[in-house]
C-alpha cells in the first residue's frame, strides 16, 4: 500500500509500478502475465518494483490486463437521471468506436458511495472520466497516476482537467423570452439537495437582474418529477401570482408540468415552465417542454477525447475547446 502524510493508505497500482521500473503501463501489463515480447532484464526490473511496492492485481484488473485495451472509469451521479443516461451512452460510443472498454459507476449522488468508488477504481482504469463532488485533495489521493477528466465543475490542480457547461447565456435567453411573453413574476425551482444555491440559479438571477425581475422566489426540489411537482405546489402556495417558472432540470420541469395541470393551470396560457438540460424525453411530454438545452452526444465524446489525448501524451485541448453551452430550445411550455 502507499500512503502519505496525514492521509489513509492508498491502494498501489499499476500506474505506480510503471514509475517506479520507469517504463509504461502495458510494459508492466506484458511483464505480469510472462509475456515474451519484453527483455528478460526489463521484466525482472518491473517485477522486482511490483514485490518492493506490495502491488497486488485484482481479479478484475488481471482480465482486463490481459486484453491489453485501455479501460476508461466513467463515474455518473445518477443513472436514474436521463440526462446523465444520455451523457453515459455518448462517452460509452465515443469509447467503444475507439476499441476501449468502460467501466460505469453510479453513485446514487451520495458522497460516501462517491468515496467508496474513488478507492477502487484508482487500480482499475487508465483514466478516469465523470462527475465528482469531492475535494481535488481527495481525488489526488485516490486517482494519482491516472488522468482525471471532470465533467460539469473547475479544476485547480495541474494534473486534472474539465470539461465546462456553460449555460449563462441560455438561461438569459430563457428569461428574455419569458419577458417578452409578458411574464413579470417569475420563480424557479432549484436543485435542493445543496447547502448552497446552484450556479444554475446564480445564472436565473443575474438574467432575472437585468430585467428587473424579482428573481427571490426560488424553492429548492428533490431531482424527480415528483419532487418538480411539489416544489411547483409549494411555490404557488406562497406566491399564487407567479406565472412563470424556471426549473434547474428537466425532470424537475416534467413533474412541475403534471403539478401544474392537478392544480388547474393551463400551459402555457396560466402558467409557463422552461427546463434546462433539453432531454430527448421533453420532446415526449405535452406540452413538449421548452428548455436550456445542452448537447448531451458533444459532452459525453468530447470527455473522451480529452481522455485520448491525456493518454496518448497529447496536449490537452485549450480551455476555449472544452466548453459546451447551452441554448434555448422552445417547445410549447413557454
Amino acid at each position: 500500500m502507499v500512503s502519505s502524510s496525514g492521509t489513509e493508505p492508498r491502494r498501489v497500482t499499476i500506474h505506480d509500478v510503471a514509475r517506479s521500473a520507469g517504463v509504461s503501463r502495458q510494459t508492466v501489463s506484458r511483464a505480469l502475465n510472462d509475456k515474451d515480447e519484453i527483455e528478460g532484464s526489463t521484466k525482472q526490473r518491473v517485477l522486482d518494483a511490483a514485490r518492493a511496492l506490495g502491488y497486488r492485481p485484482s481479479r478484475f484488473a488481471r482480465g482486463l490486463v490481459r486484453q491489453d485495451t485501455t479501460t476508461i472509469g466513467l463515474v455518473i451521479p445518477d443513472l436514474l437521471n436521463p440526462f446523465f443516461t444520455e451523457v453515459a451512452a455518448a462517452a460509452l460510443e465515443a469509447a467503444r468506436a475507439r476499441g476501449w472498454h468502460v467501466v460505469v459507476y453510479d453513485t446514487a449522488d451520495r458522497p460516501e458511495e462517491e468515496l467508496g468508488t474513488l478507492q477502487v477504481i484508482g487500480a482499475q482504469v487508465d483514466a478516469v472520466v465523470g462527475y465528482f463532488s469531492c475535494s481535488e485533495d481527495t481525488l489526488e489521493r485516490f486517482t494519482r497516476g491516472v488522468p482525471v477528466v471532470l465533467i460539469g465543475r473547475p479544476h485547480h490542480t495541474a494534473r486534472f482537467t474539465s470539461i465546462r457547461i456553460d449555460g449563462e447565456q441560455g438561461v438569459h435567453a430563457a428569461v428574455a423570452h419569458l419577458v417578452a411573453q409578458g411574464h413579470t413574476r417569475i420563480g424557479m425551482l432549484d436543485h435542493g439537495g445543496r447547502t448552497e444555491p446552484s450556479i444554475r440559479r446564480d445564472w436565473f438571477t443575474a438574467a432575472a437582474a437585468a430585467y428587473g425581475v424579482d428573481a427571490g422566489m426560488v424553492v429548492g426540489a428533490d431531482q424527480s418529477a415528483d419532487g418538480g411537482g411539489a416544489a411547483l405546489g409549494t411555490l404557488l402556495a406562497a406566491h399564487p401570482d407567479v406565472t412563470a417558472v424556471f426549473t434547474f432540470n428537466d425532470i424537475i420541469a416534467i413533474g412541475a408540468l403534471r403539478e401544474a395541470r392537478r392544480l388547474g393551470r393551463s400551459v402555457p396560457r396560466d402558467l409557463a415552465v422552461i427546463g434546462f438540460d433539453g432531454l430527448q424525453l421533453g420532446a415526449l411530454v405535452e406540452p413538449p417542454l421548452s428548455s436550456v438545452a445542452l448537447d448531451t452526444r458533444r459532452l459525453g465524446a468530447l470527455a473522451i477525447d480529452q481522455a485520448a489525448r491525456l493518454l496518448t501524451g497529447l496536449d490537452p485541448l485549450d480551455a476555449d475547446a472544452l466548453v459546451v453551452r447551452a441554448e434555448l430550445r422552445l417547445g410549447g411550455s413557454a
